[in-house]
């Protein structure tokens, strides 16, 4: 395999768009993700139909991996090989569990894997023509619930009246109480500063379907029978507090695209969050949420039998481990960079971000490798995504080290990928596209009548 732009300091990575783009057969094959009756759906060449090879064992599985973790699903469903069926469903307890039962919980209903001939397999879900209006008519609460503070905000026909940042502590605190009343209490702030409140608009970390709590970082430390208890509901009971208007729940990753789809006036925006974790959200060509995923972090971006283990997911090559703080962590060594072992990771990255500012050549070849992850991933990103602008944000890319991450991952592209370079723009928002809060993109996400 042929990689123009090997990352410096990893040079066993094997990016996933290289090797799918050298896998081919001749037998039409198709994976459908089912989730809450909309379908997502990838048709590839196989080489045995009959009796899949190993190549094409490993093609599928991370095709499914990546299609589950950018659109959700609880059903799985192969179109034209009963084979990769048997051998998906097969992985019950090893390879997939940790995607299975993630999933059964996030959509609370069984995982499931089917066969079906190629001519019978589902197409996508056509979505709405209609473009989504951001409507901000009417007296609308804005709510962005975030690790460290909450922000909210008070919109009358689309001017902020009101905005405040509340400082909390809500994964240290494992009584939902806690996070109940700081989230009533704010919102009860903004609506005393409107005459009425005819929606509320919800941005908050984690999996949210139909308004409900499913997995949240911010509830980390409540157990899971208060959280099934208090927690999967708790948005929906404050709302009931302020007279039950019309509520959208969404995760915040989506409502940052949210907000650049507002600011640039138009959709395809694909965000990705480098901090602690990797994050990603999608405004599609309508301007709308889709209600997929988006959870980066677990879609597959490296086949290297060797990769890096998510300690989490207990699977290699995932992409937490190369757009986040791990990724920064992870390569220090590699460039002679010596970190003291009993530093925090966010401890861990200032050393290097420090080591950036002040010109040292080993951390702008950190810097260099990611960007190399980077213009290789999106690619991969492309056949489940279809972005035309890409907006990064977070920790990692601040400063001089995100310039770096954003041109060498544009020389990828431009080398690698020229068709998708022509046609997508990515970079680093400025202050000024950042003018529109995630707390008053929120508030337009409910539809007021």
């Amino acid at each position: 395999m042929q990689i123009s732009h090997m990352p410096p300091l990893d040079p066993d990575f094997i990016p996933l768009a290289k090797l799918f783009n050298e896998y081919d057969g001749t037998f039409k094959a198709g994976i459908a993700v089912e989730r809450l009756g909309e379908i997502s759906c990838v048709v590839f060449n196989m080489q045995n139909s009959a009796r899949p090879t190993d190549t094409d064992k490993e093609m599928a599985l991370l095709l499914l991996k990546s299609m589950l973790w950018v659109y959700g699903g609880h059903k799985v469903i192969i179109g034209g090989s009963e084979g990769l069926a048997a051998y998906i469903g097969g992985l019950r307890d090893t390879t997939l569990k940790f995607d299975w039962d993630f999933m059964a919980g996030v959509y609370e209903r069984p995982f499931e894997v089917v066969s079906v001939p190629f001519e019978d397999l589902p197409e996508a879900t056509a979505r709405s023509g209609k473009a989504a209006e951001h409507n901000m008519n009417g007296c609308r609460l804005g709510f962005d619930a975030g690790g460290s503070d909450i922000k909210v905000s008070a919109v009358i026909d689309g001017e902020a009246v009101f905005s405040e940042e509340i400082v909390w502590h809500p994964k240290i605190n494992s009584d939902p109480a806690y996070h109940y009343k700081f989230i009533v209490d704010a919102m009860k702030l903004a609506a005393s500063k409107m005459p009425r409140v005819d929606g509320i608009g919800v941005s908050s970390a984690g999996i949210y379907v139909d308004n409900r709590t499913m997995v949240a970082s911010l509830f980390i430390k409540v157990g899971k029978d208060d959280f099934d208890k208090h927690v999967k509901d708790i948005y929906i009971r404050a709302a009931a507090e302020l007279g039950n208007p019309p509520m959208v729940v969404a995760n915040d990753g989506d409502v940052t695209a949210l907000a650049g789809a507002m600011e640039y006036g138009e959709g395809r925006i694909l965000g990705i969050a480098m901090g602690t974790s990797e994050a990603g959200g999608y405004i599609d060509e309508n301007g709308s949420i889709t209600g997929w995923l988006n959870e980066l972090a677990f879609v597959p971006v490296d086949a290297n039998p060797a990769a890096m283990l998510d300690e989490w997911s207990g699977d290699r090559g995932r992409g937490v481990k190369y757009f986040s703080q791990d990724a920064v962590i992870k390569l220090a060594p590699a460039a002679g960079i010596e970190i003291p072992a009993d530093l925090s990771p966010a401890e861990k990255l200032k050393i290097v971000q420090e080591l950036m500012a002040a010109g040292d050549k080993r951390a702008a070849l950190i810097y260099e490798s990611i960007g190399c992850y980077l213009g290789y991933s999106l690619a991969w990103y492309s056949m489940f995504y279809y972005f035309k602008r890409v907006l990064l944000m977070g920790r990692v890319v601040s400063g001089q080290g995100g310039a770096i991450i954003l041109e060498k991952a544009k020389e990828v592209l431009k080398d690698e990928y020229p068709s998708l370079y022509s046609v997508l723009e990515l970079h680093l928002p400025d202050e000024k596209s950042r003018r529109v809060g995630q707390s008053v993109a929120a508030a337009s996400l409910p539809v007021i009548n």
